[in-house]
Formats: structure tokens, C-alpha cells, sequence
């Protein structure tokens, strides 16, 4: 079954993303992949697949994701945002992160609860179903 998995990765973690999506190419290109602006452009040139472009963060992108989410359209973000460098859409990206938590989406902020999103034997598994809260 495939999901459709948000990457975003601020500047200084941009790096990061794209070292881990390369090790998990693999998995990845099982899936519909989007991201950001420029880490969409970076992952598609890192991992040779093809993966959907929305804004880059700032200019609304992380608005885009959280509307994937709101719709019930994503299955997954794996977001290496940059907690001690603060970003001028920060408010962006609080909305989009208390998304995830209020429609129970599976959000990865960094390598380690990547690594164990992705390697969940309930990941690829079509008999799971996230629960979906019913507001």
C-alpha cells in the first residue's frame, strides 16, 4: 500500500535528511513523496526519484503539508526541523507539528524516531490503520 510521506528539513538539518533518505531509498521509493521547496529539490536530485514540490517553508509550504494533513492525506512527516535555530515562520511550524497531533499522524523529528518510523513492521503493513479521531 502506498503512503504519501511529507519531507522537510530546515537549512541546517537539510543535510541530515538527506543522508538518512538515502540510506532508506529503498523504503522511500515505495511511496508517494513530497517536501518543501528547496529540500524537494535536494532529495529529488540526492535519491533520483520523484518527489512533489510544494512552497518552500516560508513562503507557505509547511501551510501546503498541514492541509495534506487537515484533508487526511498524508501518512507520515518526517520533519528534521532545527530547535536552536529559530526560523521566521516558526509559527508555521508549530501549526503544522500540533497537526500531526491532533489527526494522530506519525511525525519524525530527527534521525533516531525516523529511523524507528520507518523500520516499523506496522509501516508496511496494509492490515494497520492509524486511528483517525473523529472531531
Amino acid at each position: 500500500m502506498q503512503k504519501t510521506l511529507a519531507l522537510v528539513a530546515h537549512d541546517h538539518k537539510k543535510p541530515d535528511l538527506i543522508r538518512w533518505s538515502k540510506s532508506h531509498k529503498a523504503q522511500l521509493a515505495k511511496h508517494k513523496l513530497v517536501a518543501t521547496g528547496t529540500t524537494g529539490g535536494l532529495l529529488t536530485e540526492a535519491l533520483d526519484l520523484p518527489v512533489f514540490r510544494y512552497q518552500s517553508g516560508p513562503l507557505g509550504g509547511d501551510q501546503q503539508i498541514g492541509a495534506l494533513i487537515a484533508e487526511g492525506k498524508l501518512d507520515a512527516l518526517f520533519f528534521f526541523w532545527d530547535p536552536l535555530n529559530p526560523a521566521p515562520h516558526d509559527p508555521d511550524v508549530k501549526a503544522l507539528l500540533r497537526l500531526c497531533s491532533v489527526w494522530n499522524v506519525p511525525v519524525a523529528c530527527n534521525e533516531s524516531s525516523a529511523d524507528l518510523i520507518i523500520s516499523s513492521p506496522r509501516f508496511e503493513d496494509p492490515a494497520y490503520q492509524r486511528k483517525v479521531p473523529s472531531y
